[in-house]
């Protein structure tokens, strides 16, 4: 599927691996709904990019508010054909600890918003894209998700991490059966070791001591690679329901 002319709702899109993604979207002629729970990051990303680009505050697990984000993109030149879920939060804790048990709030909130957040996001975007008409090869949008290498290499201290990016493994697949007679595509990426907001407060020496743990290339990956994945994804229609790796040929030790 053709990127320019197309519509695409990027949630989490503020910074890190979805602001990126808006970048890209946008620089290949995509209208670009920006959602994000940050609107001071979200409002100027939109303003940087100007024409064809604007922001809408979303929390993911909100159904009304991801909603309205869906409807802002659905109504944009070309109707809502892209939706990528960045959206996400980390924890370090482990399943016991000399404070005792696994907090099971904590848990839950993780997963909250990490998985069922990404399938709400999932959901109400590709309810929207069936409305489109199918193109040429009978597409009518891709769903993209962002799970992690945790998902597979879940370290000590990842258990709720790893837990809601393994459900958004476990989803890919079956949601992409459940959309293919709609024309609606989805696929998740799991990346690895990236240099975004959540290594950012890390000291230098220790980011890139993660860098050379990667066999190659011995560097942290950088957000415009997951970008350009996601353009990949969009423009070849023979990639669905699978889930993708993207680290370097890392595979994380247990801590």
């Amino acid at each position: 599927m053709e990127i320019a002319g197309k519509s695409a709702l990027v949630v989490g899109g503020a910074s890190g691996l979805g602001a990126a993604t808006a970048r890209r979207l946008h620089a290949e002629g995509a209208s670009v709904v920006i959602a994000d729970l940050n609107a001071e990051k979200g409002e100027a990303l939109a303003g940087a990019l100007g024409e064809r680009a604007s922001f809408a505050e979303a929390n993911v697990t909100d159904s009304e508010q991801v909603q309205a984000a869906v409807d802002a993109a659905a109504g944009a030149a070309g109707g809502l054909r892209i939706s990528v879920c960045c959206a996400g939060i980390g924890w370090a804790q482990r399943t016991v600890s000399k404070r005792g048990p696994h907090d099971l709030e904590v848990f839950s909130n993780v997963v909250q918003v990490n998985l069922i957040g990404t399938f709400n996001a999932l959901r109400l975007a590709a309810t929207a894209m069936t409305n489109n008409e199918p193109d040429d090869g009978g597409e009518r949008g891709v769903c993209l998700n962002t799970a992690s290498i945790a998902a597979f290499d879940g370290q000590i201290g990842q258990v709720a991490y790893s837990a809601s990016k393994g459900g958004i493994v476990g989803l890919t697949l079956p949601a992409a059966r459940d959309l293919a007679g709609r024309g609606v595509r989805v696929v998740t990426i799991a990346p690895g070791l990236f240099d975004t907001p959540l290594l950012a407060a890390l000291p230098q020496e220790q980011r890139e001591a993660l860098g050379q743990g990667i066999p190659f290339p011995s560097r942290l990956g950088r957000p415009e690679e997951y970008a350009s994945l996601v353009a990949e994804i969009v423009a070849n229609p023979m990639l669905n329901g699978e889930t993708i790796r993207l680290d370097g040929a890392l595979r994380m030790p247990p801590r």
